[in-house]
């Protein structure tokens, strides 16, 4: 039995996930809180092995709220429920811990399936969440800091920024071209330095919304995509 916490300041939604979760036979929904200082509350009397976490909540948001849970429950799965999210703000919730990014139009079955299916080192994005997410213009690119053009890539960094696209951190990379880890670090650190990206992720999104990757087939919210959240620190 998978336990969940909801943590949603509209009553209207944060009720109704409480219900369709608690009405699955294989899910229990421990409660729902509406700030993070009540969430952190619950979590200490309830354990919960997921929690579903606004982005946007009065006081502390759900980015400082993902951060403080991790730190208390490291094995806690934290799912941001977001209407709406700049790739600033889905760097900064990936670096506290944040294992996906639901819609919060995104459909019950969808949801469902994220709380019930852990991926181990890689973070789902739903596809109303990543839709939102690739329709908006970059600020690296409005400020000119990214670098669009795929020639000005090396054709291994085209490799690496492909593999990067399929959500595999620098280790899998390595494995992908039978090169060092310390090698595909090097090539992941210059892709995203070209994107002016500060995190694998964020380097996805970028690529994928100025047309260096494909974008993700069709446009059906059950579609989802897995990125494993590298963010780099230090020299390669």
């Amino acid at each position: 039995m998978t336990a969940v916490l909801v943590v949603e300041d509209q009553q209207v939604l944060a009720s109704a996930l409480e219900i369709a979760i608690g009405a699955q036979p294989d899910l229990d929904c421990v409660g729902a809180a509406g700030t993070v200082d009540e969430a952190l509350a619950r979590m200490a009397a309830s354990r919960p092995d997921v929690v579903l976490m606004d982005i946007e909540l009065p006081g502390a948001d759900g980015i400082v709220g993902t951060r403080r849970i991790k730190a208390a429950y490291p094995d806690v799965r934290v799912l941001i429920l977001t209407a709406g999210a700049t790739p600033g703000r889905l760097a900064d919730a990936a670096a506290a811990g944040a294992g996906g990014f639901l819609g919060k139009d995104s459909a019950l079955p969808d949801i469902l399936a994220a709380i019930r299916n852990p991926m181990p080192g890689k973070m789902v994005i739903e596809g109303t969440a990543l839709s939102e997410l690739l329709t908006e213009r970059p600020a690296a690119v409005a400020a000119g800091t990214a670098d669009t053009d795929l020639a000005r890539f090396t054709g291994r960094e085209r490799e690496v920024l492909a593999l990067m696209g399929e959500g595999l951190d620098p280790a899998a990379i390595a494995e992908r071209l039978v090169v060092s880890v310390h090698t595909a670090r090097g090539h992941v650190k210059n892709v995203m330095m070209k994107l002016g990206a500060h995190t694998q992720l964020e380097a996805v999104v970028l690529a994928t919304r100025t047309g260096l990757l494909p974008p993700t087939p069709g446009s059906d919210t059950a579609h989802r995509r897995t990125y494993r959240p590298y963010r780099h620190q230090g020299p390669a």
